[in-house]
């Protein structure tokens, strides 16, 4: 049985919180240069490629601090047109992102790496600024315990305070409880208020955690129900932003995507693509809930199964030009890596993290993900292994593990092989920015003014009775 630890202050171990891969990895130069522009550098690169985009309009995105969404990932897909148009679009974006434990040292002497950037310049700022109950901090978590305890070592070292670490998973013994909107955390007989709590609560976080507190909780499950782990949300958010900044010449790249669809209306849709599209449970992350569809026998399977929930979202399919859905914009496909010696390609997809603090967005942590198959002219049987990039492997419940063979780090060696470079990390960056204000206003929309949970807005725009009976308001 898992059990509640009590984290002190410097006992930070390296090798507890990164992957041994990235351990005694060292960060590509050109890497390393991306992480130190600062925003006037970036908007002026970005405006002598894009001389459409309004510079100021960005200026004010990118320097702007989030109400509710202080950390996100946005996984990206860098892709390409018959006709040499490259873009980076955004598949989707996750509250409570992983990627610390694989990301290099910018310095020797940089032994918290990100995980003391995000603490120091966006949780720490964060609790400033609010009337908080009195108590003690935690982390929270119901995956990836090396990043989780990474950062409840680094809240300790940089408060000097012990910080409860804390386990929360669906379906097992529950140590906290909510009275009064206070988070209370019950071990060994003694109740301990919570003043604030940073959260890696990723599967069905809304079904323990409620979406309003009085601890500050970093970010709150409003940020999930609101895109950060609802694909359909997302979308909607993403779709109101664009609208929003539509002058601005800057818009969140995103595949065509067909939402609210009932299982029975799934073939016409897929059939509307082409026969080739990516349909999502909108609720699931780490790569469940995801199937991608290339042929009959795909769609056939996917139709037999039962799922526990009602509405999904079906998106064009992303693979190689010989078989990528045909959208309205045309056919988009993988520019992939650049060959191995046996010459083949795979599909990458690439995680940008960044965090908000009271000088706007900073990213914090990059890595990228090669699918297990390389990328071929022919249709495959089964497209999985060509198409998914994600590296966790759902083992039980509550028990994953990762197949990190595939992962590709920011270091000297993996970088050079996704053939990228630094206006493809720029470009990256600013998508995932967008996509994060994207949500975030989404989720102000979801609040009154007495900053109680919309209910009724909610339904409205997310109909799906079996997340509504989920929710814990």
């Amino acid at each position: 049985m898992r059990v509640v630890e009590v984290i002190t202050p410097d006992n930070f171990e390296q090798e507890n919180h990164f992957y041994p891969k990235s351990l005694n990895s060292q960060l590509h130069a050109m890497v390393s240069h991306f992480f130190n522009l600062d925003h006037k550098r970036i908007i002026k690169r970005y405006g002598h490629l894009n001389p459409q985009v309004d510079l100021d309009r960005l200026g004010n995105i990118l320097t702007s601090q989030c109400k509710h969404f202080f950390w996100g990932g946005a996984d990206l897909f860098y892709v390409t047109t018959e006709r040499g148009n490259r873009k980076m679009v955004v598949l989707e974006t996750n509250s409570c992102p992983s990627g610390q434990k694989s990301m290099p040292p910018r310095t020797d002497a940089d032994e918290h790496r990100g995980y003391r950037y995000l603490i120091e310049n966006s949780f720490l700022p964060a609790l400033k600024k609010r009337r908080l109950p009195k108590g003690s901090l935690a982390v929270i978590y119901d995956k990836n315990y090396m990043e989780t305890s990474g950062y409840a070592q680094t809240i300790a070292d940089l408060t000097g305070e012990k910080v409860y670490l804390i386990p929360h998973f669906h379906n097992e013994k529950q140590y906290v409880t909510f009275e009064n909107g206070v988070m209370i955390l019950t071990r060994d007989g003694e109740q301990i208020p919570i003043r604030a709590a940073f959260r890696y609560v990723t599967q069905k976080p809304w079904n323990r955690l409620p979406t309003t507190s009085k601890t500050f909780i970093f970010n709150s499950t409003l940020v999930c129900l609101s895109g950060g782990r609802n694909k359909l949300l997302a979308n909607k958010a993403y779709e109101l932003f664009n609208a929003e900044i539509n002058d601005s010449g800057l818009k969140i790249n995103m595949p065509e995507t067909i939402k609210d669809v009932n299982k029975l209306e799934i073939p016409l849709w897929v059939n509307r693509f082409g026969g080739k599209a990516v349909i999502k449970n909108p609720y699931s992350n780490a790569g469940q809930g995801v199937y991608t569809i290339t042929n009959e026998q795909e769609l056939e399977a996917f139709m037999k199964e039962d799922y526990s929930y009602d509405q999904f979202i079906v998106q064009s399919l992303i693979g190689h030009y010989e078989w990528s859905s045909q959208t309205e914009k045309g056919r988009f496909f993988h520019v992939g890596t650049v060959p191995n010696k046996k010459g083949n390609i795979f599909i990458a997809d690439l995680r940008m993290m960044v965090y908000s603090s009271p000088q706007g967005f900073f990213p914090c942590a990059i890595y990228a993900r090669r699918a297990r198959s390389p990328l071929e002219p022919q249709i495959p049987e089964k497209s999985w292994d060509i198409l998914g990039t994600n590296l966790s492997i759902k083992v039980d419940e509550n028990k994953w593990d990762s197949d990190t063979s595939r992962l590709m780090l920011m270091d000297r060696k993996d970088f050079n092989m996704l053939g990228i470079g630094t206006d493809d990390l720029i470009e990256a960056y600013i998508q995932t920015v967008l996509s994060i204000t994207a949500i975030d206003k989404m989720s102000q929309n979801l609040i009154n003014k007495k900053g109680a949970f919309r209910s009724k807005l909610f339904r409205s725009l997310d109909n799906d009775e079996a997340l509504l009976k989920e929710i814990m308001v």
